[in-house]
């Protein structure tokens, strides 16, 4: 469950807090079968985040969650996420908010530089042994021709 504090906001880290007023909510109705009360109560959320201009995410991270493939982020930078797995607005609420903060956590990791490496000359000699064999032992299967 995420930490959500009304004054300081969303809680994503111990160095990350986003402010209550940069994550937007909307009542919506949810789709589906349900009876008459999904025709007439808004239980289902949608929270808009706008990953572009704030000022709540390190620059190095917003970089990497603006860059990840993700349907829920839009070509302007907003994070729009939409809840309804439940029949409670607020289990909703809380089920966005923790979407949210697990894809911002995906972004804070910084990912591992990779280095190239080359192949010890051992292991270069072994593999040409190995294919000099195979070819060895394919030709001596051939037909002998006179």
């Amino acid at each position: 469950m995420p930490v959500v504090d009304a004054s300081a906001g969303l809680a994503v880290s111990a160095s990350v807090t986003i402010p209550q007023a940069e994550i937007e909510f909307t009542a919506i109705r949810s789709q589906g079968a349900g009876g008459q009360n999904v025709n007439k109560v808004a239980s289902a959320v949608q929270l808009r985040f706008d990953a572009a201009r704030t000022s709540a995410l390190p620059e190095d991270c917003r970089q990497r969650l603006l860059a990840l493939r993700d349907h829920r982020i839009s070509g302007d930078g907003v994070v729009v996420i939409k809840a309804q797995q439940f029949r409670s607005q607020e289990q909703n609420k809380a089920a966005a908010l923790e979407r949210l903060t697990e894809l911002i956590r995906r972004a804070l990791v910084v990912p591992k530089v990779r280095r190239k490496t080359k192949p010890t000359r051992s292991s270069q000699q072994r593999r040409l042994d190995s294919k000099a064999k195979n070819a060895k032992r394919k030709r001596e299967r051939r037909a002998v021709d006179d």
